[in-house]
């Protein structure tokens, strides 16, 4: 049990916490419970007295995709520039590859890999809400009963964020790869050499400044031709080892501080509140998670002209090698900053698209 009060003091702290409850999944966001343009009869009350999760509805799709647009496009840049920290070349620290992109790309170079996770935010983000919901619902159902008077407890909404880490992760993989690798395609600028093998003999090919990928869609089907469907689950096992954990970290100190900020009386905490909470959380969980993910970027960016990894234990171990303990702490600065203006600007533009369209 994470959080634990006792008498009528548990019930209203609990139903305060579950009205408050909204959830970001880590890499790209998104979804929610509790909204301040809510419709009443949007959530039905059960016997135990706390509303049921709600279910996905059209406007939450709208409004989950409006939060989690307005969240990739102000957090890209930097997670550029945290991707080519933890899995570029020749990058000394964060200045340094900033100044090397504006010079090199202009801020063009900012924004590669966009349009993919841009497009593709929607359903991964009603995908998280509807599970969040029913793991929440099913969570605390079993733990009380149907004749409980309770609210979730922050070990249960701890528990329903692992599990959507657990099922998300099947959709968000192949989007952090494509996303990945079209952020680093500038690597292709360093000349590399492919062995072709031919029918007589292996043949050389030097590649300098073609772009090995001319899209997302392009690169989905080069990964597919060359690698097969396990190619874009590349990386994976580490990114399940990031995000299960960092669902935890970012939802419950979420909770805790929205819990904290509402005044006295108040069901629901205010813009500013959630905008704020929304932040720190995504600066704590982003930081914390930041040694897994710099492992998960580079085996999804590893297998591009070579392969250099056989797993992620064989990643930890060539990476700790060559540059030290450091290494897993690449990007660590970027991740914190981003996460705040990205985790603000999800749960933000989540909440009032929610409202606009609830209020027409």
């Amino acid at each position: 049990m994470l959080f634990h009060t006792a008498g009528g003091g548990a019930r209203s702290v609990r139903k305060k916490l579950l009205l408050v409850s909204v959830h970001l999944p880590l890499g790209s966001a998104a979804g929610g419970g509790y909204s301040f343009g809510a419709d009443p009869g949007a959530e039905a009350a059960t016997s135990e007295g706390f509303p049921m999760a709600t279910n996905v509805q059209l406007d939450d799709f709208i409004a989950g995709w409006v939060g989690g647009a307005a969240s990739v496009i102000v957090g890209h840049p930097l997670d550029t520039v945290k991707t080519r920290l933890q899995a570029g070349h020749g990058y000394k620290n964060t200045v340094q590859c900033v100044l090397t992109i504006l010079k090199n790309e202009h801020v063009a170079g900012f924004f590669k890999g966009l349009s993919f996770p841009l497009a593709s935010i929607a359903v991964y983000n009603s995908v998280a809400l509807g599970v969040y919901g029913n793991a929440q619902r099913f969570i605390c159902q079993y733990r009380y009963g149907e004749s409980g008077h309770r609210g979730p407890a922050l070990s249960d909404v701890a528990a329903a964020s692992a599990v959507v880490g657990l099922l998300t992760v099947g959709i968000g993989a192949p989007v952090d790869l494509v996303k990945i690798r079209l952020q680093m395609q500038t690597q292709s600028v360093r000349p590399a050499k492919l062995n072709l093998v031919g029918a007589s003999a292996i043949h050389s090919l030097a590649l300098n400044d073609q772009p090995l990928y001319r899209g997302p869609v392009h690169c989905v089907s080069r990964i597919l031709r060359n690698e097969g469907i396990v190619g874009l689950y590349r990386g994976v096992g580490a990114m399940y080892l990031r995000d299960v954990p960092g669902y935890c970290l970012y939802f419950v100190p979420y909770m805790l501080l929205c819990d904290w900020m509402t005044p006295v009386g108040s069901t629901a905490p205010n813009l500013f509140c959630v905008w704020l909470a929304g932040g720190v959380a995504g600066t704590i969980s982003w930081g914390t998670a930041t040694p897994m993910d710099v492992v998960k970027s580079r085996l999804q960016a590893d297998g591009v002209s070579e392969t250099k990894y056989k797993g992620i234990v064989h990643c930890i171990q060539q990476s700790y090698q060559k540059e030290g303990l450091n290494v897993f702490f690449k990007g660590a600065a970027v991740n914190a900053i981003r996460g705040f203006p990205m985790s603000a600007a999800m749960f933000l533009g989540y909440e009032l698209a929610l409202k606009a369209l609830r209020s027409q």
